[in-house]
């Protein structure tokens, strides 16, 4: 993934302390780092990391109102103004990637030196993988549900349509009434029969209902409704059979059944747009941007396959691998552990002055025996969570066969039912 490519950018202007002066450019935010380029020259007039960052403010000051303030470490501090749409909006969306980098196990510490260990970055790996075998996990657990339930009401039908097998019989060659219909039945046995029906019933709507509002996933997000560029803090929530959009109080801002989404636009790994359509009236569509979004992609993209939609603002992000080893959101486990394996490698030409330190460096581990044991413990819980997955699919293969012959015997007794019952009438 291109690191550079920001994720939002906002046109604005920076003090320059040095100089006294307000410079116009835009403020712009990618993975790792804060950027404001100048209009006019082009040039990069300020630049530091969100790992650097103590503290973010609104603040209004002599020189101009209204402004957003970044305090770095160092006690070095940035002053921007003039934001659009305002800076309310500038101000959620850096303090929401900011603060979920600080709650990040990979945030770095201040004052760290140097890169991630091999060992360290090949546990992320796994450790990324293990998320999204566990949600994959979560989806197929609520599949089975799903089937259970169609199984019990094809059970329901089946028990039903053999009564009726037994009512048709006595229809037909009725034993003590002599024109070849039966009397009415009471009311009393009737409402009985309607009761014992709907028990059931009943009970199957209910766990179904249960099943349904699961959550598989929910991550804090920045959320826009329709066309509003007023970015607010909220969060964005998938169920099993919805997607559910709330704010910063947890209130539900709007639900949408799965039926009802028809188009998921990704505009980045972090941001993404839901749409439901209509005819005559304005679509709903919500904007979410969260720096956890590729954690319910996963989801999103195994339960709406068929309507998530790569947008060119994505294709920006995929444009060029990041430049850093440790960059790996995007690639495949496969694909990040060949990278791994070819910044290893050992140059074929080396100079005589460098060829001792290289020596050095080629004796010591770049995965610890702690990181070692850590990478085989969670190796073992992947195979055993491929496992359990393994087995699911197994047991819902054998559930779809039963679906199958029982769905068949049932159109057949029903087709069979209806035509005695044509020739009863």
């Amino acid at each position: 993934m291109n690191r550079g490519v920001p994720i939002h950018s906002w046109p604005g202007s920076y003090y320059i302390n040095g100089e006294k002066r307000w410079e116009n450019g835009t403020l712009s935010l990618t993975r790792t780092m804060v950027h404001f380029v100048s209009g006019q020259s082009k040039a990069s007039v300020a630049g530091f990391r969100l790992s650097s960052i103590v503290a973010i403010k609104m603040e209004s000051s002599s020189f101009i109102f209204s402004t957003l303030t970044v305090l770095e470490e160092g006690n070095v501090k940035h002053w921007f103004g003039s934001l659009k749409p305002n800076r309310v909006v500038v101000y959620n969306v850096l303090e929401h990637f900011w603060r979920e980098r600080l709650l990040s196990p990979t945030f770095e510490a201040p004052g760290a030196k140097g890169q991630p260990s091999k060992g360290r970055e090949l546990i992320k790996l796994v450790a990324e993988s293990q998320r999204r075998l566990e949600d994959t996990g979560k989806v197929l657990s609520h599949q089975g549900e799903q089937f259970d339930n169609v199984m019990q009401g094809l059970e329901k039908i089946d028990s039903d349509l053999g009564l009726a097998d037994k009512l048709l019989l006595e229809l037909e060659s009725p034993s003590w009434w002599p024109f070849g219909k039966l009397p009415w039945k009471s009311q009393q046995d009737a409402k009985a029969e309607d009761a014992a029906r709907a028990a059931p019933s009943a009970a199957s709507a209910a766990a179904t209902g249960s099943g349904r509002s699961k959550v598989i996933a929910s991550i804090p997000a920045v959320v826009t409704h329709g066309g509003n560029a007023d970015l607010k803090p909220g969060c964005l929530s998938v169920l099993v059979s919805s997607l559910e959009v709330r704010d910063t109080n947890r209130q539900l801002l709007h639900r949408f059944e799965r039926s009802d989404v028809d188009e998921i636009r990704v505009h980045s790994p972090y941001e993404i747009t839901v749409r439901q359509r209509f005819i005559g009236k304005p679509d709903i569509c919500f904007r979410l941007l969260s720096a956890k979004m590729p954690e319910a992609m996963s989801v999103l993209e195994m339960q709406y396959k068929k309507k998530v939609e790569l947008t060119s603002e994505y294709a920006a992000f995929r444009a060029t691998p990041g430049s850093s080893p440790c960059d790996t959101e995007g690639l495949s486990w496969t694909q990040g552990l060949q990278q791994r394996c070819q910044d290893t490698e050992l140059p074929l030409e080396v100079p005589a002055g460098e060829l001792s330190q290289l020596q050095v460096q080629a004796v010591q581990p770049s995965v610890s025996q702690a990181e070692a044991q850590e990478l085989k413990q969670m190796l073992m819980q992947l195979k055993n969570l491929a496992l359990e997955a393994e087995t699911e699919l197994e047991r819902q293969d054998d559930v779809l066969d039963d679906l199958t012959s029982s769905t068949d015997r049932a159109t057949m007794h029903i087709e069979k039912h209806s035509c005695r019952v044509k020739r009863l009438l």
